[in-house]
């Protein structure tokens, strides 16, 4: 017998033992044993061949246990698996991502996957990503799987005639340059949405500018001089005309429409979002370059999780766990981040992706552009971590405060009424969901 089928009977066992002592209700009927739900997020069609090869990879080694592949739209899953776990019917793995997991974990709708793990598991990934795969009260409810890290990409042309050199590598720094560019060429340097329901960018730059955004009991820990602060920065930054008016009203599309058009200097985008502005805007992309994403004074950089939880209805949790951990094993990551143009959670599967890139010698400028930004995007990884904390509730709490400074930036309200507003609607929130 292989050590990896000894390592599944194990966990087959810790299975079964652990659903027994746990009182969640009436489970879903048992799906066939020999069927392994998968659920993914926006990879067919283009990613079809790499994960059948690797679910053929498996059941060639595990052919008692198939696998079942449904990919589904992002804007479709919270509803589909919640109607699915409604209905008792919820897959045995699902791709998601770290804030939608700790609601679902919440309810009581995630299994914790300590008891299902092989010793050392942990070690085979980035130790931050696998601590933010973590929930305080419902364990490891989540397997890391592919990131995503957020450089800037500059216009070299815009810089040069406002007279800069470099862009902003701190927040503190962005107001001069958004001045600048916005004096010398008429354009603008950044734009950051407060659509309540875009991009976290904004809420990710407040925790970089030293904010803690909820206390242990989950309660707003925003309302302090580092808070009012930041509140201020963006509040000002608008007001002043330095921010496109649309950020109050339109999301990140916006900044990549304006950044392609060549009327913003810097755009918050990963190194895959390259070949769209290569294909989309020519001329612009010649003069673009990737450089190191805006921090704060520490630094730390923010990056985006995938994960892969298995739902607490699931009958077939060791074998999801196994396949979780071969999904995301460090010769199935490398590949995928090839393909996918990300970075891999797996430390060895970084190792590799980085000496490959190291060692790549791009015969056209395109590729040798991409090459850059995924080199850069490897090595910003060693600083980087997931800002937003993957609380329930995270997307309520970024609506609040995205609502509450919209007021104060179209000058409705003060930026610390803003902030006294937010943390109010915020605690009400809290104490009926956490007395």
């Amino acid at each position: 017998m292989t050590e990896f089928k000894q390592r599944r009977l194990v966990l087959v066992g810790l299975a079964v033992a652990g659903l027994a002592t746990i009182g969640w209700g009436c489970r879903r009927p048992a799906a066939p044993e020999s069927t392994l739900q998968l659920w993914t997020l926006e990879l067919a069609p283009k990613f079809n061949p790499y994960m059948t090869s690797v679910i053929e990879a498996w059941e060639t080694r595990y052919p008692d246990v198939p696998v079942r592949w449904t990919d589904l739209l992002w804007g479709t899953v919270e509803r589909k698996l919640l109607a699915a776990v409604f209905a008792r019917t919820a897959p045995d793995l699902v791709n998601l991502n770290p804030p939608f997991a700790a609601n679902l974990a919440s309810k009581g709708g995630l299994t914790d996957l300590t008891p299902l793990l092989p010793d050392g598991a942990s070690e085979r990934y980035l130790p931050s990503v696998w601590d933010a795969a973590r929930d305080p009260k419902g364990g490891q409810i989540a397997i890391p799987w592919y990131l995503t890290v957020r450089l800037s990409l500059v216009n070299r042309d815009l810089l040069r005639g406002a007279g800069l050199e470099q862009a902003p590598q701190r927040w503190e720094d962005v107001p001069a340059f958004a001045r600048q560019i916005r004096e010398r060429t008429g354009h603008y340097g950044v734009f950051v949405t407060v659509v309540p329901d875009d991009s976290a960018e904004l809420l990710e730059s407040m925790v970089q500018m030293g904010v803690t955004l909820l206390d242990d009991r989950q309660r707003a820990a925003f309302n302090t001089p580092a808070g009012r602060k930041a509140f201020a920065f963006w509040t000002n930054l608008y007001r002043e005309g330095l921010l496109p008016r649309e950020v109050v009203s339109q999301g990140q599309r916006r900044a990549v429409e304006l950044f392609q058009s060549g009327e913003l200097a810097l755009l918050a985008s990963g190194a895959k979002f390259l070949g769209n502005i290569q294909t989309n805007a020519p001329g612009v992309a010649a003069v673009t370059e990737p450089r190191p994403p805006l921090t704060g004074t520490d630094g730390v950089a923010n990056v985006a999780l995938m994960t892969l939880v298995v739902p607490r209805q699931s009958d077939n949790a060791a074998d999801a766990v196994l396949f979780a951990l071969f999904l995301t094993n460090g010769e199935n990551q490398a590949r995928f981040a090839r393909e996918a143009l990300v970075l891999p959670s797996s430390t060895q599967a970084l190792a590799a992706v980085r000496a490959e890139l190291e060692a790549e010698r791009p015969s056209d400028p395109g590729a040798a552009q991409i090459r850059e930004a995924r080199l850069l995007s490897a090595e910003t990884l060693e600083r980087a971590r997931v800002l937003v904390p993957a609380t329930p509730g995270v997307k309520r709490l970024q609506s609040i405060i995205y609502t509450q400074l919209q007021r104060a930036m179209l000058g409705q309200i003060s930026s610390d009424q803003a902030v006294r507003e937010a943390e109010e609607q915020w605690n009400r929130y809290a104490r009926s969901r956490w007395p």
